[in-house]
């Protein structure tokens, strides 16, 4: 079985490097879907740039602000 983390985002270019780190410290085989609200901060392009070290770090922008929920159900999709 696999094992998916959904991290839905806004504004959380200052924690989430710390974020993804910590959880792929923990845990060797896992995958993380960060959903991004689309924030303005640029969170989107922290996590696409670790991307690159991470093969299962996975992304979703959502076009418009959609919420909290929105983004978790979106997650559940995705996974």
């Amino acid at each position: 079985m696999k094992h998916l983390v959904v991290i839905p985002t806004y504004n959380e270019y200052d924690n989430i490097q710390k974020i993804v780190r910590t959880i792929f410290n923990l845990y060797e085989n896992i995958s993380i879907l960060v959903v991004d609200d689309s924030s303005p901060d640029n969170t989107a392009e922290i996590v696409k740039s670790m991307q690159a070290e991470y093969k299962n770090l996975y992304l979703l922008v959502q076009e418009k602000k959609g919420g909290l929920a929105k983004a978790y159900l979106n997650g559940f999709k995705w996974g």
